[in-house]
């Protein structure tokens, strides 16, 4: 799962997000969900989410 759907994302998943300071390098950084920014169904670059760290990127990889 990449990500795009909010359906697949839902708090306490642990993810792969991209940081907006890191959108040019691709470096991605792996937390667990606390909330959900997106509102739309799906987004092509990631559903935006604060992690429990409190930070805030768009995920890119859903992890098991």
């Amino acid at each position: 799962m990449d990500g795009t759907r909010r359906t697949d994302i839902r708090p306490g998943l642990r993810v792969s997000i991209v940081l907006k300071k890191d959108q040019q390098t691709g470096k991605l950084t792996e937390g667990i969900v606390k909330d959900i920014l997106t509102h739309s169904p799906a987004h092509p670059h990631g559903i935006k989410v604060c992690l429990k760290s409190g930070e805030i990127g768009r995920v890119k990889k859903i992890l098991a």
